[in-house]
């Protein structure tokens, strides 16, 4: 599939920042994401600790939520089931927890290698059903690259 310039820019900067500290690299994937998609209102890099995911570098808006335990929200969900979950509309999903009024649909990404998960791409949007099939193998296409650096 032919990436969007877009597309092609956040992967350009994080191919060429992969000998970077993670945490410098996941800052900057967190910052280019936002600015190059709109519809990407809150961009959340989630690192997992034990049984609970810790809130990394973010853009977009500040979220009280730094800590959730596996199993808890649509990013638990996701690192428990071990795949991307898509929520077209967050409010009616009984799992969602808020962290904006304003947020209406969220993607989320697992960031693992062999079964095992590191961290998670989390990404808000103030738009219904906002996220494509595109923006999943985008971002799945992502997390497998930040999954050769990891660990």
């Amino acid at each position: 599939m032919i990436n969007s310039p877009a597309e092609d820019k956040v992967l350009t900067t994080l191919r060429s920042n992969l000998q970077s500290p993670i945490s410098n690299l996941l800052g900057l994937l967190a910052a280019t994401l936002h600015d190059n998609f709109p519809h990407y209102t809150g961009v959340y890099i989630y690192l997992l600790e034990g049984e609970t995911l810790v809130l990394g570098p973010y853009r977009g808006r500040p979220t009280e939520h730094t800590r959730i335990p596996i199993g808890a929200g649509i990013c638990g969900r996701a690192a428990r089931v071990k795949e991307t979950v898509v929520v077209d509309d967050v409010n009616a999903d009984a799992e969602y927890i808020a962290c904006s009024l304003q947020t209406r649909s969220e993607i989320v990404v697992p960031i693992m290698r062999d079964g095992r998960v590191f961290g998670e791409i989390d990404i808000d949007s103030d738009a219904p059903a906002a996220f494509t099939a595109r923006d999943r193998e985008f971002l799945e296409e992502i997390a497998r690259l930040l999954a050769l650096i990891w660990g």
